[in-house]
């Protein structure tokens, strides 16, 4: 074998290596990724069906029940509404009419259930995806009753 098929077998092989490694990073990367949607988004289709991914909003007044470890609750950005399951232990914060952000799968039936929930840390403080949210929904709820 010449020099010169051995330095292209060299340079092929490494563009092979180099190409797998960059497809196992890629693919961990994106199993392990949890995208944000609002409420009206997931009622839209738009989240992912059988993926992990959060949810934020206000949890809606009057909609938190409890049954033994599973708690049920409404997340709403105002707009639209959907109701989510969890078992654990809430966060102290967690509280009707605050925000959160739950991650977690959406089921076939349009039940969130989730596997983490996050409250937020002081009365001030909402997530930016969800504040921004909250007010696009504000405003189109707004323009729709004029």
């Amino acid at each position: 074998m010449k020099s010169r098929h051995k330095r292209i077998a060299i340079i092929a092989g490494g563009l092979a290596s180099l190409g797998v490694a960059a497809f196992f990073v890629l693919n961990a990367l994106n199993s392990n990724i949890a995208l944000f949607y609002t409420p009206t988004q997931v009622a839209a289709g738009e989240a992912p069906k059988e993926r992990v991914f959060r949810i934020g909003g206000l949890v809606k007044e009057g909609s938190l029940k409890r049954n033994d470890m599973t708690i049920r609750f409404v997340v709403t950005d105002t707009a639209k509404e959907i109701p989510v399951a969890y078992t654990g232990i809430l966060p102290d914060l967690f509280k009707e009419g605050k925000g959160v952000v739950a991650q977690g799968k959406l089921a076939a039936d349009g039940q969130f259930t989730a596997s983490e929930v996050l409250a937020k840390h002081d009365e001030n403080y909402m997530p930016p995806e969800a504040k921004h949210a909250v007010d696009t929904a504000g405003q189109t709820a707004k323009t729709l009753k004029q």
